[in-house]
């Protein structure tokens, strides 16, 4: 059965090929995303699965709800949505220049608040439906090299365990998505290390998550067990780590 889907930051690498694989399956999509050009192509690419598009500046939290209520029309209804809007920030540039840290703070956590209030009260009215969000396993402790991003990313896990614990008697799945590093154009000025996962291993993990039941889902699987350890480390053990504390 067509699933009514709908990927807010669909052209990213990683929405775009969870997108595709979501045609290829028949599902009915909605894509909201900022680039303009990269909507079009896309849409093009995923021909009549896209039942409706929306270019829109994201970080725009007033018009949230009329976005969402746009796709809702289009779809006429919903059973499964993904967020995947976020950006890396410059974690240097933040520490000095406040506009920079609030601008990677707003749109990795105001931003993606805002879109998920309204999803919520959809779902939670529905009674049914899988709400996925895409988080990071940089806000499981802060690191120099990251860590105001990473400060939104562990406030939105926060912010999704509690959605969980309320929409979860409601007959709605919540799937918080921590992932590690991913070779995408987001990385291409990150040293390439073993630990990347490519693309559509990701692509191909989320959309697993997406129809079960778990609620945290790492990607690559292993992360579960490496942050375990990462959390729990003592504080002078965690400075003394220069690939977890370093810059």
């Amino acid at each position: 059965m067509a699933r009514r889907v709908l990927i807010i930051g669909a052209t990213s690498a990683i929405a775009s090929e969870v997108a595709r694989r979501c045609a290829v399956r028949g599902d009915r999509l909605y894509l909201l995303a900022r680039n303009p050009t990269k909507l079009a192509a896309l849409e093009a690419e995923l021909g009549p699965a896209v039942i409706g598009s929306a270019q829109a500046d994201l970080d725009e939290v007033d018009a949230a709800e009329a976005r969402i209520e746009g796709a809702l029309a289009s779809l006429g209804g919903l059973d499964l949505a993904l967020i995947a809007h976020g950006r890396l920030g410059d974690q240097l540039r933040s520490e000095r220049d406040v506009g920079e840290a609030m601008a990677t703070l707003h749109t990795n956590l105001s931003s993606v608040v805002a879109l998920l209030v309204p999803l919520g009260r959809h779902f939670a009215e529905a009674g049914a439906g899988h709400l996925g969000v895409i988080t990071s396993v940089a806000g499981e402790r802060g690191r120099p090299r990251n860590f105001t991003y990473g400060a939104a990313k562990g406030g939105l896990s926060h912010y999704l365990e509690g959605l969980r614990s309320v929409l979860g008697p409601q007959g709605v799945r919540v799937h918080n998505f921590k992932l590690g590093p991913v070779d995408t154009p987001m990385t291409v000025d990150h040293p390439k290390t073993a630990v990347f996962a490519e693309v559509p291993q990701v692509a191909a993990a989320i959309l697993r998550g997406l129809e079960g039941r778990r609620h945290v889902i790492y990607v690559p699987g292993w992360w579960r067990w490496i942050m375990l350890v990462v959390r729990n480390l003592p504080e002078p053990i965690f400075q003394r780590l220069p690939f977890l504390s370093g810059r």
